[in-house]
């Protein structure tokens, strides 16, 4: 079974339109695990957009599956991370003018930044995931530095069509089984949806799928407990072949 990390970031999002206190991701965060999620993701990002101090705080007393914090690897939100202690953290890469996660973090460029921020976390004991692009380069940096497990960005596969989505799944196949090599497991996510998720959950290495803006929008017309519901057995449903993963259409 692939483990679902619902990313309740966008109820967030609603709520800090107007300022007010409604809707409430922790209770969001709730509802999700009454529809089965396996974890609960949220982004604190740096500049306040969608989750706040507060959120984390009350979700790490309430979240009674995973907490995957993501974050930027800055000293405000390490401090942040060791305080708080979810049970893994994923380091990503920020930059303010974005509307969402560009792609993933260049864990070469930032090396001696990332060494020092995974060294802080497991000294926390708190595991650590790196959001990378299924790049063979930054996979194999990843696991010489120690990380715990890597999260591929799917991303260029979901915006992709046609030929090209193609090309990007395989990129996702060599990936996981680059992956697989490695003492780190293998994660994904970024921009899936209902629609376009099938493939990817039948990658045979893949452990767990982290999905957010697909099913917080569907749980505006659901409810966030049907919603994850529908995307949990749509993940396994499906995935429980996954020998014959790269023979079902893309």
């Amino acid at each position: 079974m692939i483990a679902l990390g619902v990313n309740i970031d966008h109820v967030a999002t609603i709520r800090q339109a107007r300022k007010t206190f409604e809707p409430d991701p922790v209770w969001a965060a709730a509802a999700a695990q009454m529809g089965g999620a396996d974890g609960i993701t949220v982004h604190l990002r740096e500049d306040r957009r969608h989750i706040q101090d507060r959120d984390l705080e009350v979700l790490r007393q309430t979240v009674t599956v995973k907490l995957n914090l993501e974050c930027a690897c800055c000293d405000e939100m390490l401090e942040i991370a060791c305080r708080t202690k979810p049970e893994q953290v994923c380091l990503v890469p920020e930059h303010r003018e974005e509307v969402t996660t560009e792609g993933g973090l260049d864990v070469r460029a930032y090396r001696d930044v990332v060494v020092d921020a995974i060294a802080r976390l497991h000294d926390n004991d708190i595991a650590v995931s790196l959001f990378v692009d299924p790049d063979p380069a930054q996979i194999e940096l990843s696991a010489e530095l120690n990380a715990d497990r890597v999260e591929i960005h799917t991303g260029m596969y979901a915006e992709a069509s046609g030929e090209n989505r193609k090309q990007q799944f395989a990129r996702l196949q060599a990936a996981a089984k680059q992956v697989a090599e490695t003492p780190m497991e293998f994660d994904a996510g970024h921009g899936l949806t209902y629609h376009n998720v099938v493939p990817v959950s039948q990658l045979f290495e893949l452990k767990e799928l982290n999905i957010g803006h697909s099913i917080v929008s569907r749980s505006i017309m659901v409810g966030m407990e049907k919603a994850v519901r529908e995307m949990k057995k749509l993940v396994n449903d499906y995935s429980l072949d996954r020998n014959n993963a790269a023979q079902l259409p893309v």
